[in-house]
């Protein structure tokens, strides 16, 4: 059995909150465009799939009972926020215009990239979905199964919700489009302080 109805509303409370993810999508959208900040959002999903399958297996409870494991991941994840903060913080006026229609592919090419490793090195994410989705299902045979269908509506909410943030942005991008390198820069700074404000969050936690 699962109990979608307490399901839904917790998921979409969560999922809204604006964390890093939410945060890259947004910043993603006025960058570098819609579509590809769309494209972003599918690289997080699969990364989510992975965690899901792994809490699937039974692994998400021996993760979350293995300190080692988990300070590894923990720790990975603050480094990469890090970088990726820090490089947002030094972009350069001439890059960082909200025009930039004809962007490069390979810096285009970063935005799933980025996006798929802060998912999969979040060790939140990972604990979150061990803790939370067995909450809405009852245990015995097929709870595997159970598991697995709370996870694909749990991406699909994410899906919608991250959809939304990009939509923000995408607003945002076309306010901002008449100007150049010194709004853009201020967009790349904000977004580099946030990233690195959850790096610190993370690496002070209990997690």
């Amino acid at each position: 059995m699962i109990y979608w109805t307490d399901f839904f509303p917790s998921v979409v409370l969560i999922s809204i909150i604006p964390g890093v993810s939410q945060l890259l999508g947004l910043g993603n959208a006025i960058r570098f465009g819609t579509s590809w900040a769309l494209v972003g959002i599918l690289a997080r999903l699969a990364a989510f799939a992975l965690l899901i399958g792994v809490v699937v297996l039974g692994l998400g409870a021996v993760l979350a009972r293995s300190p080692n494991v988990l300070t590894i991941i923990k720790w990975s994840g603050i480094a990469y926020l890090v970088w990726i903060g820090v490089a947002a913080l030094r972009s350069r006026p001439e890059n960082a215009s909200v025009v930039e229609d004809e962007a490069d592919r390979t810096n285009r090419w970063r935005v799933p990239r980025r996006e798929f490793m802060v998912a999969i090195t979040n060790p939140k994410a990972l604990l979150l979905f061990a803790a939370l989705l067995p909450q809405f299902t009852s245990s015995g045979r097929g709870a595997e199964l159970r598991i697995a269908l709370l996870g694909l509506a749990y991406m699909g909410v994410e899906a919608v919700v991250g959809s939304l943030y990009v939509g923000a942005g995408r607003i945002l991008r076309r306010r901002l489009r008449s100007y150049k390198g010194s709004i853009a820069r201020r967009v790349d700074q904000l977004s580099g302080i946030c990233i690195l404000l959850l790096a610190g969050a993370l690496a002070v936690s209990g997690v």
